[in-house]
């Protein structure tokens, strides 16, 4: 390996103190289970929800999103597919969108809703593009096109119509920096202009839960009447690796596996069969992934839906047994890996050959020379940061550590703090762009609870709400 792609030394996913203290397993809960959960007493509203990560986030606190608004409609699919079934959708534009209207909705007064959610369009301001160059025009964005620079002062208008007792706010690491920290600074003032106590701090997913390192921009704001601080959650003691979320990925040192790695067999997807030149049964280059094993329903060789059913042993011969619904998918040399996605029946390759061939010189963890969006995960830290554009099959991203492709769904919404059975609508790339969007569910949470239980909870207890 040449020193330039030579992997650098990095400090352990937490520090020694933050060892000492015992790390749950990672786990996110099912629909069912944050349907069931009991209500806290406290409502919310959401704009710009996008798929739902933000309301998903909420409802694990247990508060009741009684009304949210998304102007995209992919998104709104996906949002339908899992809301709430008292959650009212509004589709509309959100310039369209009076206090008014969101009172009506819900049946509360102005000044009687507990928390106000809003998370408004931000590629304007992303660190991953243009920036400045695309301010003031109505550009791309997602399923649409419209101009998206303005639309946190749209939020500003529906909070002081609304007055709600506190309100949250998302957007990215970049209104911070550089030139855009003018519209940040308008965007604070704005904020506070509604007769609110407005802080704003960069927090980290992967110190909220989420085994993705993912920085967001959180405004907190508590109406000045109720003479309380805006709340913001403490960072976890400890981060989830890759491994935490993928757990059929297991050390294997020196017994060989692609890179110190191989797949769990039980309970989990089928282990990638790999094999080197005088390597013996159990030893083979972590940059080689010969050929993966996938379980074909259908009886008919290469047809029929892939599942994550760990395979049994594979006999020899061409009509041998399993034959028909086990087959073994050999990728090209040092070219893209394919992955066959049950959930939309394609095929999930890393994009073109040349980013294959990239792949290969990029270290788990690192970033490639060549392609500048092309990561690869490493097993042991948290994920890199999951873009809206890495659904795109011809185009590089986040990849998987091991193998030269895209991530399949499941892992996705492991990797993005979703609950696994999170319904996802569209195509492969629509899917991947929700979750690449949104703020994850669990990072949400925690937000959510330290809103709850260090200012509306007290408010509470002395008998304001």
């Amino acid at each position: 390996m040449s020193p330039r792609h030579r992997p650098r030394r990095r400090p352990p996913a937490t520090t020694p103190a933050a060892a000492l203290v015992p790390k749950p397993p990672y786990r996110v809960p099912g629909m069912d289970e944050i349907a069931a959960l009991p209500w806290n007493g406290f409502n919310a509203v959401s704009t710009f929800s996008g798929c739902g990560g933000s309301s998903l986030g909420y409802r694990m606190a247990g508060f009741r999103m009684l009304w949210a608004s998304e102007f995209i409609p992919a998104a709104q699919d996906t949002y339908r597919a899992n809301a709430a079934p008292y959650t009212v959708l509004d589709t509309r534009d959100i310039r369209e969108v009076t206090g008014a209207d969101i009172c009506a909705a819900t049946g509360l007064d102005v000044g009687e809703l507990d928390l106000y959610d809003g998370s408004p369009p931000c590629a304007a301001f992303s660190t991953m593009g243009k920036r400045e160059a695309g301010w003031g025009q109505v550009k791309r964005y997602s399923d649409s096109a419209q101009r998206v620079d303005d639309l946190f002062f749209e939020y500003a208008r529906i909070l002081q119509e609304l007055q709600p007792r506190t309100f949250v706010a998302e957007n990215v690491s970049g209104l911070v920096k550089g030139t855009a920290k003018g519209y940040f600074l308008e965007i604070l003032a704005a904020l506070k202009a509604c007769g609110y106590q407005v802080e704003a701090r960069l927090l980290d997913a992967s110190r909220l839960g989420v085994p993705q390192s993912r920085q967001r921009l959180i405004f907190v704001g508590v109406r000045q009447d109720l003479q309380l601080p805006p709340a913001f959650p403490k960072p976890l003691p400890y981060q989830y690796t890759v491994r935490d979320a993928l757990p059929w990925i297991i050390a294997q040192g020196d017994n060989g596996g692609f890179g110190g790695g191989s797949m769990r067999a039980a309970d989990q997807p089928s282990p990638t069969i790999g094999t080197a030149p005088s390597a013996g049964n159990n030893r083979f280059p972590p940059s080689r992934v010969v050929a993966r094993v996938i379980h074909d329903t259908s009886g008919a060789r290469g047809q029929g839906d892939v599942t994550d059913r760990p395979s049994p042993a594979i006999t020899v011969g061409t009509d041998a047994m399993n034959s028909y619904h086990f087959r073994v998918v050999t990728p090209q040399e040092g070219g893209p890996d394919v992955t066959h996605d049950p959930e939309t029946g394609k095929n999930i390759h890393i994009g073109r050959y040349a980013i294959g061939e990239a792949w290969k010189d990029t270290p788990p963890g690192g970033s490639s020379e060549r392609f500048f969006s092309l990561k690869r995960m490493d097993p042991d830290r948290p994920s890199q940061t999951i873009t809206a554009e890495g659904g795109n099959v011809t185009k590089a991203s986040v990849t998987h550590y091991a193998e030269a492709r895209k991530l399949t769904l499941q892992e996705l919404r492991a990797i993005g703090g979703f609950p696994p059975d999170f319904q996802l609508t569209g195509t492969y790339e629509q899917r991947w762009e929700r979750i690449g969007r949104a703020v994850p569910p669990v990072m949400m949470s925690h937000i959510a609870t330290a809103v709850r239980d260090q200012v509306l909870q007290p408010l509470r207890e002395r008998g304001v709400i």
